[in-house]
């Protein structure tokens, strides 16, 4: 028998501005892991493989994009076209060719295109991320609307658990240095390309 309702019902009702006080991530982790059947188990250390930039590559995705569980399937999905959206951004911005490095696996046309692209294009760098994490937050909110005991609600918090812990250990200065970042998460390398105080790219001659 599963323990999902006594599971759901012990975790706190997050939103995107709750905090964590007297525990943290891990702590949270370990709660729900010493509830959870091996079966579930195995689900979650999935999950938890997909937010670790070095796992992110194609064979990832196309194991996530095929997985037998709806919220991973449909998670992953989003976040691969979040991630692809990334990378077209930044090809356009460095003047690289517009497929490159994007990973096409199939799949439906990506509908929140707009409104990622409209976030991407924010000049403040810290609210381009939080725009991302909001349309992430959106997407958790909607693939599990009707799931209220059940591993998706709990995969679905753990999702969201993630986006908390980002901002929480998250300071101003290391905000700044996302933009750099997004480079790396091209999986390529940009030689002679530089980062100005201003946020702005340019090319070394």
């Amino acid at each position: 028998m599963n323990n999902y309702h006594y599971i759901v019902a012990s975790l706190p009702a997050i939103s995107r501005d709750w905090s964590f006080t007297d525990r943290d991530f891990s702590s949270f982790m370990e709660e729900i892991t010493s509830q959870c059947s091996s079966k579930d188990i195995t689900m979650i250390e999935f999950l938890e493989k997909g937010f670790k930039e070095e796992n992110l590559n194609e064979e990832f995705y196309k194991e996530a994009l095929s997985h037998r569980n709806r919220f991973v399937r449909e998670y992953f999905t989003f976040d691969l076209n979040i991630r692809n959206a990334k990378v077209k951004y930044l090809n356009k911005a460095l003047g690289r060719p517009a497929g490159k490095d994007v990973m096409n696996l199939g799949g439906e046309e990506f509908e929140e295109s707009p409104r990622i692209e409209a976030v991407l294009k924010g000049s403040d760098i810290l609210e381009r991320e939080r725009g991302i994490d909001d349309l992430m937050w959106a997407k958790i909110d909607e693939l599990t609307t009707f799931d209220y005991f059940d591993i998706e609600c709990i995969l679905g918090f753990i999702a969201k658990l993630h986006i908390i812990d980002r901002w929480y250990t998250l300071d101003e200065q290391s905000g700044r240095e996302m933009f750099k970042k997004l480079v790396d998460e091209v999986r390529g390398t940009f030689k002679g390309v530089e980062f100005d105080s201003e946020n702005t790219t340019k090319t070394n001659k």
